[in-house]
């Protein structure tokens, strides 16, 4: 096994591009780094470096170890900050990604809680319909309505999110109440857009299909890349559209249609890179998450 020692100093020369520049940086002397470099070369049995008057350059050997060597020291100082995150009071940045109608009508709402909790850690919320990437670290958590898959991220299920059909009271009274989904021929019906696509909060054409004669879907009244944009078209009486029911709970100028029909169920997850298993950050807005959706009715 290669002594990590000798990878650091290797890995400070090839950054430094000289024994003395390294040995600098080290506090050792040039010879120093000179002899250690010498036996890690033996040792792999490569050269690692070509001598030149003007300084070192990299062999095609030397550049395949220095890329991982710099990755496995990158990982190393992650893993370092992380150990020393977990002994301490969680602070530091922290950026939450989540889907617009949840992360706008449900968690937003909610976040003055977390923050009043812990004053300490730096939220900051993107949403958004499309996923981030966690590996990339363009968010370091994520609530997400389709399973990531992922084998870098870790994903614990948090609630199931139940539909239902909905409509105003406005629009009940003018148009009737449907009894069974067949009655929908009769209606003005909201659904999502496939453009640009969005995940799947439900089963877009599910309004346009259930109880429908024959194979041809409803065509609907009106169609909306967002969630939370379906809900305002129907609170404004524009139709009817199925509708998660956290987003509803509560509100008394909309109400439930087809009593006896559910609509598709949908499982929602947290999620963070490996990389963060040991974060204090994600793990106290993770137990907030479970705590303040065990209130809520989904």
């Amino acid at each position: 096994m290669v002594d990590w020692d000798k990878l650091r100093v290797f890995l400070a020369v090839a950054e430094a591009g000289s024994f003395t520049h390294a040995g600098d940086t080290l506090h050792l002397s040039q010879s120093a780094v000179s002899r250690q470099i010498g036996a890690l070369e033996e040792s792999l049995n490569a050269a690692l470096f070509n001598r030149h008057a003007r300084g070192l350059v990299l062999t095609e050997q030397g550049e395949l170890l220095y890329r991982n060597v710099r990755e496995m020291a990158g990982r190393l100082n992650e893993t370092e900050a992380l150990i020393a995150e977990s002994k301490q009071k969680p602070e530091g940045p922290l950026v939450v990604t989540a889907p617009t109608g949840l992360g706008s009508s449900w968690l937003t709402p909610r976040i003055g809680e977390f923050l009043k909790r812990y004053p300490d850690i730096d939220v900051s919320l993107l949403l958004a319909d499309s996923d981030l990437d966690l590996g990339m670290r363009e968010a370091d958590v994520a609530i997400r309505i389709t399973e990531p898959t992922q084998p870098d991220l870790i994903r614990r299920s948090l609630m199931t999110i139940h539909n239902h059909v909905y409509g105003s009271t406005d629009y009940v009274r003018r148009h009737g109440m449907p009894k069974t989904p067949s009655d929908l021929d009769n209606h003005r019906l909201i659904t999502f857009t496939d453009h640009p696509p969005v995940p799947a909060i439900v089963n877009a054409d599910w309004i346009l299909k259930a109880g429908a004669n024959g194979a041809r879907l409803r065509t609907p009244a009106l169609r909306v890349n967002s969630v939370y944009g379906v809900y305002r078209a129907v609170r404004s009486g524009v139709g009817l559209a199925l509708l998660p029911d956290y987003l509803v709970d509560g509100n008394a100028n909309l109400v439930r249609v087809l009593s006896e029909t559910d609509g598709p169920a949908i499982t929602a997850y947290f999620v963070y890179p490996e990389t963060l298993r040991k974060s204090a950050r994600v793990a106290v807005f993770r137990d907030f998450l479970i705590h303040k959706i065990a209130e809520t009715r989904f």
